[in-house]
């Protein structure tokens, strides 16, 4: 209803504009003096056809499409749009006074057509200036930017030239549509857009045509021949960018997006903020907030220790913490590469924060106990673990060292030098377990929370969750890598889901954890929905370029020994209640084994049957003596293979 009463607005303005912009030409034609012979004689001509001459204008007015540009954007083609018609309204009303033969001075229609321009265009200005100072509290100059570089494309060839579609018809989608015109370089032309406000469907935008809503991008991308699609709503929601990315896939266009309000903030629109549609931004899931107040109140000013601080967690543990302004920020790893890219990077982005690094092994407890003594951590971020699930299955014995006694090593050192808080980073593989390294980590687990009961120090906890996107050796570049080598991509079944989350959200999170630990938890995070690695795979094949099971295949291997279909992120037992936190839950601590019980409470050390007796094992007396130590763990039988996309590792 809104449109109509706002077409009726325009026609009433533009049907006094027209009729005074005659007015004030008869009036100048005979010098302001109305009770002149000039005025008398020639105006009585005009006022006996004012209806038809009304008519006649406003008609060409709806021809030339007045009525269905959105005037907030109006820019220089809107302009030239009405310069335009009000030339063919003076012709056509010349036409007809001649034809009704009514003698009328040229000097009159040069002079109404002059004013019309200036009053009828004005219309639209003032229009336009009374928006923005409505939504935005003031206007920019900047905005009514009419050059005439915006009609032209110089330089470029139309061969050369990519058709774009606008998904967004509202101020950044403006914005992004000057912005190409105004730049031919880019050889870019702005064919088409789409938006999903019904209002403003058939209407032109900075004099491109509003085609339709989302639902309607496929048939419009074939209609109008578009190369490109460029996304411009920064305000979105995930889960809004999403469908859309969705139904921009159905396509065989390129596909850009423009980054979310908080990365525009003092920055304008323009075709270099443009970047390639993420499969993060295909997860639809909402950016995490943290309690920013709970994290710097136990890591502002402490010493804070992160093991396996080169690896994909661990790494983004260190950025993010440096953020809360610790005393000194100490990284724990054995492969000194990655570790010594991780300080150079630290050293040039947070230079007023003392960075660490350490190079050794958390198996190796008589070194990390010197580490400790130097430092004496406060807080401690244990990400050091083995990882990649068909690699643990056929070394077994190297996850019960680094996953199981390099974890115990951590926990009783942080105990012994009286560390603040200990968190450990744990995997759904741990729930119900059906491979080596989710065993390992369960394990892990157990022995956290029975140290805890006894730790008179240090609050323990776990933070459990799903794999993590763009990782080291996970699933992204994985398919990537195959597409490049010209496929197959490989899933290793068509029904297999895993939860997502991107290594940001997950690293937020796990400092949150953290400020939440009193001693025991079980946090679990909120992963959203699992994902099909086969909608997975066929939507990176897509953002590549290609068009998935056409130009890149997708081959189904089988599941590997130890790969669920479906993996859970929580034992039935433990329970899931909500924290303070809504995308972190806690479970309820379960009762280790007999087994893991007699080995913490034994003569012996942890250490000591590691490396004494589980080092005379075979692989198959390893598992067994993992299941004895967590009796939900399911040993498979079948002969390890890596073969299909690695997908079951958490970094």
């Amino acid at each position: 209803m809104g449109k109509y009463i706002r077409i009726a607005v325009l026609i009433a303005v533009d049907m006094i504009a027209v009729n005074i912009s005659f007015i004030f030409s008869y009036l100048m034609r005979s010098e302001f003096n109305p009770e002149s012979e000039l005025f008398v004689n020639w105006f009585s001509a005009y006022a006996d056809n004012i209806p038809a001459i009304t008519l006649i204008k406003i008609a060409v007015f709806f021809a030339f499409g007045l009525y269905r540009s959105l005037w907030r954007y109006a820019g220089a083609e809107e302009i030239m749009k009405i310069t335009v018609a009000m030339g063919v309204a003076t012709l056509a009303v010349m036409g007809y006074m001649s034809f009704m033969l009514n003698s009328v001075p040229r000097s009159i229609y040069v002079m109404s057509f002059i004013v019309d321009v200036f009053v009828v265009g004005g219309s639209r200005v003032v229009y336009r200036i009374l928006i923005g100072i409505k939504g935005q509290g003031g206007i920019s100059l900047n905005s009514f930017d009419f050059r005439l570089g915006a009609l032209k494309l110089a330089g470029s060839r139309a061969g050369e030239i990519s058709r774009v579609m606008i998904v967004g018809a509202g101020d950044a989608g403006a914005s992004m549509i000057k912005e190409i015109k105004h730049h031919p370089e880019h050889n870019k032309r702005v064919i088409v857009a789409i938006d999903d406000d019904p209002s403003k469907r058939g209407k032109r935008i900075i004099g491109v045509r509003i085609a339709g809503g989302r639902k309607e991008i496929r048939s419009v991308a074939r209609r109008y021949g578009v190369h490109e699609i460029i996304i411009a709503i920064p305000s979105a929601s995930k889960r809004d960018i999403q469908a859309i990315v969705s139904e921009c896939n159905s396509t065989r266009c390129r596909l850009k997006i423009l980054p979310g309000l908080i990365d525009l903030i003092n920055d304008k629109v323009s075709v270099s903020k443009l970047r390639d549609v993420d499969i993060e931004d295909l997860l639809g899931r909402e950016p995490v907030e943290v309690n920013l107040r709970e994290i710097s109140g136990y890591i502002e000013g402490r010493i804070v220790m992160v093991t396996g601080g080169g690896g994909s967690i661990g790494s983004e543990l260190c950025r993010q913490i440096a953020g809360f302004r610790p005393r000194r920020l100490v990284a724990v790893d054995i492969y000194e590469n990655s570790i010594f890219d991780l300080a150079n990077e630290m050293k040039a982005a947070h230079p007023g924060v003392e960075f660490e690094v350490t190079i050794a092994s958390v198996r190796d407890k008589a070194r990390m106990r010197e580490v400790f003594s130097k430092y004496m951590p406060h807080v401690i971020f244990h990400a050091a673990a083995h990882k990649h699930v068909p690699l643990m299955e056929m070394n077994p014995k190297e996850a019960v060292a680094n996953n199981i006694l390099g974890t115990a090593n951590m926990i009783d050192l942080a105990d012994e030098f009286a560390a603040e808080k200990f968190v450990m980073i744990s995997t759904d593989k741990a729930v119900n377990p059906t491979n080596v390294m989710g065993a390992s980590k369960r394990v892990a687990e157990m022995i956290l929370q029975e140290k805890c009961k006894v730790s008179k120090n240090t609050h323990f906890a776990v933070v459990r969750f799903g794999n993590v996107l763009g990782s080291n050796g996970s699933v992204i570049p994985f398919f990537r890598k195959q597409i490049e080598d010209g496929g197959p991509v490989t899933v290793t079944h068509e029904e297999i889901t895993r939860y997502f989350m991107t290594i940001p959200e997950a690293v937020q999170l796990v400092i949150q954890a953290g400020a939440l630990a009193e001693g025991g938890e079980m946090f679990i995070l909120d992963m959203g929905e699992p994902v099909k690695i086969k909608d997975l795979a066929e939507n990176v094949i897509r953002l590549s370029g290609y068009t998935p099971y056409e130009d890149i295949d997708i081959v189904f291997t089988k599941l590997r020994p130890g790969e669920k279909l479906h993996e859970e992120l929580i034992l039935e037992a433990e329970g899931a209640k909500p924290t303070r936190h809504e995308k972190i839950f806690v479970g309820r601590p379960l009762p280790p084994s007999e087994m893991l019980c007699g080995i913490m409470s034994g003569d012996r050390t942890l250490e000591d049957i590691v490396y004494n007796d589980i080092a005379a094992l075979s692989d198959g007396q390893v598992k067994e003596w993992l299941h004895k130590l967590a009796p939900n763990y399911t040993i498979m039988q079948e002969k390890p293979r890596i073969r299909g996309v690695v997908i079951d590792d958490d970094e």
